[in-house]
């Protein structure tokens, strides 16, 4: 006989202030390893397969998130922050009758993993358990509710650190927030949750010694987070950069033990969606963002930074920049080279130092010599461009965006003499060659020899010496 899992549904309470972040930026919205923090956790519950996930959100970020994710999840405001348990009653009518399990999660927890919250979620197997809470064990328990246990070492209660005998606040085991309800438990008992008297708020740990003192000892499991760090929630810049090393160290473990070099893993940073092939070697200083894609056996860095990129295997990048472009395997890249959006670079390509590529595409063993600058430019196979050379690629403003740039085109085994000016839009020919400090004003036919300003024609197909100035 096969059964199936419980519904799940996922409330990620993310209507809090984050008045410590200090920022015009809803908190949930700053960058962790290089995505919001929300979506991390969202990023969890779907992992999790959950069937339905919805946000609990403040008024004013509502508009960003539906902006950025549209419908694929539900969105409930909480216009009043009345607490945990006021939240999740916002939620209430999104969720009630459509799953089976409820799971709060936060919208600023991003390091829970999702073995340990399925831990969590198979807690309510057990027999008369109607909810699981996550604990966890800090160096430093102070400003935590602490997690009471009876001698058979059943959950019987939280009790608040200003609430706290001097016996219990020796206790080291915490409440860390995340729990998980069987739904027809939750929604009743939800809705009688009375406000502190302190502060006037609706507490989800409430919960817990209701459940206790209608079904005694065991209603609620306990399950222990094995890695104190997954508990970290982000409050202030301060835990935000401590999350970011933590998720970091782990990204880059993950990449080593699939073989991945990583020689300084404090000075390396890479985000979540990135890829990198096994025998690679990352030097110390090196950034790799976004979607970028790494090859097999390339060597990245030192000090490179990567965004949105494509590169083959075996290739080597060094001290360079390198943003939205893609380059094929066997290529070479810097010193202190800058590979902007649109850049293609093929096979055996070699960009030198202080080069740039713009918007254009290098065939398979183009050399691009240093100081130099192509764009808007296609570069014909085993082509060799001097230092110092660019492309004046300037443009009609009137025209449609993209295809206001003027462009060159260069030709097979061309030769591309030091400091050449070309004046696109213009055409050189296969296997033709420039003077040093040309200024190319009009088409190259191919196998000529052009120099000069403007350049002019001193030689084509070994014919001899002709000079036709202005061609």
């Amino acid at each position: 006989m096969t059964t199936t899992s419980p519904r799940l549904g996922v409330a990620i309470l993310a209507a809090g202030e984050g008045t410590r972040m200090r920022s015009r930026l809803p908190k949930i919205l700053h960058l962790l390893a290089g995505k919001p923090l929300v979506e991390h956790v969202l990023d969890l519950a779907a992992a999790l397969g959950a069937a339905r996930t919805v946000l609990v959100l403040a008024p004013d970020t509502l508009d960003h998130l539906r902006a950025r994710w549209g419908e694929r999840y539900g969105y409930a405001v909480q216009r009043e922050r009345l607490g945990t348990g006021h939240a999740l009653l916002q939620a209430r009518p999104l969720l009630e009758g459509q799953v089976e399990r409820v799971l709060v999660l936060y919208g600023a927890d991003p390091l829970l993993r999702p073995a340990s919250v399925q831990r969590l979620l198979a807690a309510l197997d057990q027999p008369g358990v109607v909810g699981a809470i996550a604990t966890f064990r800090p160096a430093d328990p102070s400003g935590y509710g602490r997690i009471l246990r009876d001698a058979d070492g059943r959950v019987c209660g939280i009790v608040e650190e200003r609430d706290a005998t001097p016996e219990q606040r020796q206790i080291g085991e915490v409440n860390q927030g995340v729990a998980a309800y069987r739904a027809d438990w939750l929604w009743p008992h939800l809705e009688r949750l009375t406000p502190s008297p302190v502060k006037g708020e609706y507490y989800l740990t409430d919960l817990v010694a209701m459940a206790v003192a209608e079904r005694g000892p065991g209603a609620i499991a306990a399950v222990e987070l094995a890695d104190a760090t997954e508990a970290l929630g982000i409050n202030d810049r301060l835990e935000l950069a401590q999350a970011e090393a933590i998720m970091r160290r782990r990204i880059l473990e993950r990449l080593m033990r699939n073989g991945v070099t990583v020689l300084d893993p404090e000075h390396t940073y890479v985000e979540t969606q990135v890829e990198v092939g096994p025998d690679t070697i990352l030097l110390p200083g090196t950034m790799l963002k976004g979607t970028t894609r790494i090859g097999s056996e390339c060597v990245i860095g030192p000090h490179t930074v990567i965004e949105n990129a494509h590169i083959g295997d075996r290739c080597v990048i060094k001290a360079s920049f390198v943003e939205e472009a893609i380059i094929e395997a066997d290529s070479d890249v810097g010193p202190m080279a800058h590979l902007r959006p649109g850049a293609h670079i093929g096979p055996r390509v070699h960009i030198g130092n202080f080069a740039e590529v713009n918007r254009s595409r290098l065939h398979p063993g183009v050399k691009q010599g240093h100081f130099s600058y192509i764009g808007d430019a296609e570069v014909g196979p085993n082509t060799n461009i001097g230092a110092g050379t660019i492309t004046a690629n300037y443009g009609d403003k009137r025209a449609e965006p993209g295809v206001r740039k003027h462009k060159t085109r260069i030709g097979a085994n061309v030769k591309i003499g030091s400091d050449t000016m070309l004046v696109a839009p213009v055409v050189v020919g296969d296997g033709a060659i420039t003077g040093a400090g040309a200024v190319v004003t009009k088409d190259v036919p191919a196998g000529a020899v052009v120099v000069g300003v403007p350049a002019r024609i001193v030689e084509q197909h070994g014919t001899g010496t002709h000079e036709h100035a202005g061609e």
